[in-house]
């Protein structure tokens, strides 16, 4: 028998797809919202529909403070999520070729007997209705992308294929429900992220509040033993059915007396959970004239909007702010364009739009040529998405839609890979639009695993590559941290040697000033070695190679004039002789600027035309990802070793040849034994240097240039300091003087 149901306050009607698209044209409609199993509801103000017959409609009588709720608002935003993605799919080229694929929607009631009647119809090819499309021919069934409750799931025949989005079997269910497969995130992390976030702000006294049905018993049972592992004290844990109907006030009493015991309440369920303590806690504070002042924790199955946004801080006020988990969603910079592109004025058969449109932007289509009416704002179809509130409409992928994006692609990928060879299929069904770690072991054919991860030991699991770099932690890195810094000091020292006798004649006759720019030079060449320790960055990659050639340079050089002046100084000796002219500062200040500005030339063009850059190196070590220093150009690094490697061979002829000349402090010998170790430290780095690989080739530059460094600063200061601070009788003028005319 046919009825009609009316409404004596504001109320929620279910109304079947078929009828919306048709008849739902009234301007009272506050809301427009749509449900992953084809969820379409519609809340009213008045009774403005006498056609709705031929249904149980349930209605439900909502409080006045509920009526700024809009339940499971999302659903709309999952509705678009699907129509993007079945629009994609069918632009797409490769994949389904030839192949058209198209959608319908049912809406329960809030029946669940109507599951079984909805189940038969997705068998029928008859009174199917698929937005945007005509089809004249049979339309076969893939799959189901099932609702956010499980009792839905539970009613549909268990070799129905389909992808739950919104919430988890057990494992016993899992059993009984084998061709349920499961896209959206697990729980079990976001209780981890709980129990992290209340050991990070030492919270120790925990509410847990679930609704009565099995998945609040599951968060309970799954957060309790890690609350007691982690030794976080439990308030209380209270299981509540939902239902519109106000407690009485001694009821309220009692349940603010259990809460008022927690420390920090964490709220687990949907919009209607929320909802009801809401009420609760509403009316304890309008009778009672007080706060209740908690901290409260949603976790991400709970979505709150208003239906207007003006109402947004009257609907939060009595949490008096909260903290709320979200599902994770990838970018899909796609679908921020297609939600950019929804005409209203235009729907192209989205009917669910142009009444979505009204309600959001709080305006009224109307057909060209006819009047708006009086005290409506008229909608030009460019009001902007974007300049919504996130809890109105988000312009971009949300956690709920990125589900239902990811289940149409795993149906896909599923039908691609039925049409096609094995061969030529090689991509999971369910690994398109998010990673997969666990693999199945005895498949016909193996999916390889990401480049920033490799399989177990038995083949079926995906693991995250290491990052593999010198660290300042690593054993390798410590010990080079602590030989840099030991050799620092001892340069410093040396230096400090060298400031304080710098009158005595040791000093004087080894040109002070070449003598005080070598050693800052090598100090800082040691100090350079810190750019290649740690972990790579734009900044440390563009300047450690550089760094290290031109303070070289600036070494070499700087040793390299001292070589000079040694050979200038015995050739001046000569009657007649030009080398005289040729002694002094403008010779030795040449060489140190000539030389190091060279290599500059070099290193600024190889900055400015390939720079290095930080690099990750996913297969040269098993099991680990190199992050490195790309040279950004071979060449350009060879060749500043190559001229690098050319001043040191000058300056080790010059002081090779030199080396039996007349010298009161053997000068010469000193600089050619020290050339002579630098050289051979930096003809053995090159083999070494290319046969190593991540972090041991950082160690052997860095070894090299602390032990050339140390050759060069034994080699020549040394001998000195040994004459300085042990034998001060041999830094007299009057024994140089003897010691030149024996020679």
């Amino acid at each position: 028998m046919e009825e009609i149901v009316q409404c004596t306050e504001p109320c929620c009607w279910w109304v079947n797809p078929k009828h919306a698209l048709s008849f739902l044209i009234g301007k009272n409609i506050c809301s427009g919202l749509l449900r992953t199993v084809g969820a379409v509801s519609f809340c009213l103000q008045e009774h403005d529909f006498p056609f709705l017959k031929g249904g149980v409609f349930p209605q439900y009588n909502v409080p006045q403070i509920f009526s700024h709720y809009r339940i499971l608002p999302q659903n709309y935003h999952q509705f678009l999520a699907l129509m993007f993605a079945v629009t994609e799919v069918n632009k797409d080229l490769v994949l389904l070729p030839n192949i058209t694929l198209g959608f319908d929607i049912y809406e329960n009631h809030q029946i669940e007997r109507r599951i079984i009647l909805y189940s038969l119809s997705l068998l029928s090819t008859q009174g199917r209705m698929i937005p945007g499309y005509k089809c004249d021919r049979q339309n076969a069934l893939l799959s189901v992308i099932g609702g956010d409750s499980p009792n839905s799931s539970r009613k549909m025949d268990s070799h129905f294929l389909q992808l739950g989005v919104g919430f988890e079997f057990s494992q016993g269910e899992r059993r009984v429900y084998p061709s349920f497969l499961r896209i959206n995130p697990k729980e079990f992390p976001q209780y981890v992220g709980l129990v992290q976030l209340f050991l990070y702000f030492q919270w120790n006294w925990i509410g847990l509040i679930a609704p009565e049905n099995d998945d609040g018993e599951r968060f309970i049972s799954s957060l309790v033993p890690m609350l007691n592992e982690k030794e976080i004290c439990l308030a209380f844990t209270q299981i509540i059915k939902i239902d519109f109907h106000v407690a009485k006030g001694s009821d309220r009493q009692r349940i603010f007396n259990t809460w008022s015991k927690g420390e920090v309440i964490v709220l687990f369920g949907d919009s209607k959970t929320i909802a009801h303590v809401h009420t609760v806690v509403y009316l304890y504070e309008s009778q009672r004239k007080e706060s209740f002042l908690k901290v409260w924790i949603f976790v991400s199955n709970w979505k709150l909007t208003v239906r207007n946004p003006k109402y947004i801080l009257q609907t939060i006020k009595p949490f008096h702010g909260a903290l709320h988990f979200r599902d994770d969603a990838r970018e899909v910079s796609e679908f921020s364009r297609f939600l950019m592109s929804l005409d209203p004025l235009n729907p192209q058969g989205d009917r669910f739009l142009p009444l979505w449109w009204e309600k959001v932007f709080g305006c009224h289509l109307h057909k060209p040529g006819k009047t708006p009416p009086k005290g409506k704002t008229t909608c030009t179809g460019k009001e902007n998405m974007q300049n919504l509130p996130s809890y109105v409409f988000e312009a971009s992928m949300t956690g709920e839609s990125y589900n239902i994006y990811n289940a149409v692609y795993a149906v896909v990928h599923a039908l691609h890979a039925m049409h096609g060879s094995r061969e030529q299929s090689m991509i999971s069904p369910f690994c398109y639009a998010m990673k997969c770690k666990v693999l199945i072991s005895d498949a016909a054919s193996c999916d390889p695993c990401p480049e920033d991860q490799y399989p177990n030991k038995n083949k079926v699991q995906c693991i995250d590559k290491k990052l593999h770099f010198l660290a300042y932690q690593d054993p390798l890195g410590y010990a080079l941290v602590s030989l840099t810094l030991s050799l620092s000091v001892i340069t410093l020292a040396v230096l400090a040697v060298f400031l304080k006798h710098r009158d005595t004649p040791i000093v004087k006759a080894n040109n002070r000033d070449l003598t005080y720019l070598l050693l800052v030079s090598l100090l800082l060449c040691f100090l350079c070695s810190f750019l290649f320790i740690g972990q790579p960055g734009k900044l440390s990659c563009l300047f450690q190679q550089s760094a290290f050639a031109i303070l070289f340079s600036l070494a070499v050089s700087s040793v390299l004039a001292k070589t000079v002046m040694v050979v200038l100084a015995f050739m001046a000796t000569k009657p007649g002789n030009k080398a005289r002219k040729l002694l002094g500062k403008p010779l030795t200040n040449s060489i140190v600027l000539a030389c190091p500005l060279i290599q500059t030339i070099l290193c600024a063009t190889w900055l400015l035309t390939s720079p290095p850059f930080p690099n990750l190196d996913f297969y040269s070590l098993i099991g680990e990802a190199i992050l490195e220093c790309n040279e950004g150009s071979a060449l350009m690094f060879y060749a500043v070793l190559a001229y690098l490697g050319f001043l040191a061979f000058i300056s080790f002829t010059v002081a090779f040849m030199a080396r039996k000349l007349p010298d009161s402090f053997n000068e010469a010998k000193f600089i050619t034994f020290s050339m002579l170790v630098f050289c051979s430290v930096w003809i053995t780095f090159l083999p070494t240097y290319l046969s190593t690989k991540g972090k041991y080739m950082l160690a052997v530059e860095i070894f090299s240039i602390l032990a050339s460094g140390a050759g060069l600063l034994a080699c020549i200061f040394l001998p000195k300091c040994y004459i300085i601070l042990l034998r001060p009788d041999l830094n007299q003028r009057e024994n140089i003087i003897r010691k030149s005319c024996n020679v």
